[in-house]
Formats: C-alpha cells, sequence, structure tokens
C-alpha cells in the first residue's frame, strides 16, 4: 500500500509541476498534461492502478484534454483587438477628441474599443485644423506614434463669414 501512495504523489508532483510549468510556457498542453497527472494520481490512490496502466491513461488523459480545450476552450477566448494587424486597419476608426490637437501641440484622441492595445492615441488634426474636445473624429493616417484625424463632418478649407 505504500508503494502505491508513493507512486500517487509521484504523479500529484508531476501534475503540480506541469500546472506551474504553463504559466511560464503558455502552452495548453502543460496545462491539460498536469490536469491528467492530478487525475490519474487520485485514480493511482483510489484504485491502486500500477505504472504501466497509469502511464497509458495519463498520455489518453492528456490527448483528450489538450483536444477539447483547443477545440471548445480557445476559441472563446481569442484577442478581439485589431493587435497585430497593419497600419491600415487603424484607418477609417472613429474616435472622440479628449485633448485638442494645434499646429503647435499634439492632442489626443479616445477610442470605445482599443487599437493596437490602446485605447487612447497622440493625434495631429489633417491640414491643422482646429478639433474641438470631445468631436467625434476619423484616422486618415498613421505617422509613427501618432495619428493623422479629420473631423467626422470635415469643415471646409475656406470658410465665409
Amino acid at each position: 500500500m505504500t508503494d502505491l501512495f508513493t507512486q500517487a504523489w509521484h504523479w500529484f508532483i508531476l501534475g503540480f509541476i506541469l500546472m506551474i510549468l504553463e504559466l511560464f510556457v503558455g502552452a495548453w498542453v502543460c496545462l491539460t498534461s498536469g490536469i491528467a497527472a492530478l487525475s490519474v494520481g487520485l485514480l493511482v490512490w483510489l484504485f491502486g492502478l500500477s505504472i504501466l496502466p497509469a502511464t497509458l491513461l495519463w498520455l489518453v488523459l492528456a490527448a483528450i484534454l489538450t483536444w477539447l480545450s483547443i477545440a471548445y476552450i480557445r476559441p472563446k477566448m481569442r484577442n478581439r483587438t485589431t493587435a497585430g494587424l497593419g497600419a491600415g486597419s487603424i484607418i477609417g476608426q472613429t474616435g472622440m477628441v479628449i485633448y485638442a490637437p494645434t499646429a503647435a501641440q499634439i492632442g489626443k484622441v479616445r477610442f470605445s474599443v482599443p487599437i493596437f492595445g490602446a485605447d487612447e492615441w497622440q493625434c495631429r488634426s489633417q491640414y491643422d485644423l482646429p478639433l474641438q474636445i470631445g468631436e467625434r473624429v476619423v484616422v486618415v493616417d498613421v505617422i509613427g506614434n501618432e495619428l493623422l484625424v479629420r473631423a467626422m463632418q470635415p469643415q471646409s478649407l475656406t470658410q465665409s463669414n
């Protein structure tokens, strides 16, 4: 009985090591293999499985849990931001001015959905047209880390009084 208890603890230790390794590696296989090892450790402790059936059970459980996690859990965890896309994906996005840009100073625009991981970006006004705080703007271009924006209803270049 002591041998089975020792064997069960080996499975528990393996399971915890694999689950902790998941934090550093970020692979689903480590997590699912760790859960499978904990499950096998419990079955070894309760039913006294020998090493060969326990190892085979661990391999089968790890494969099944990995498949289930990839098929059902991972698709629900996809990142819904535009991170990883080209700069062209930001052109046409609309935001709100929270700090008005001037010809001499950079402004800030806020988006309702984060773009490339940030919801606030530095911006400049297209043609240096004045923008007001709270005004809705459209991204026209990306220049380095700044956005070139214009008002949603573009103002005419020549205003009549």
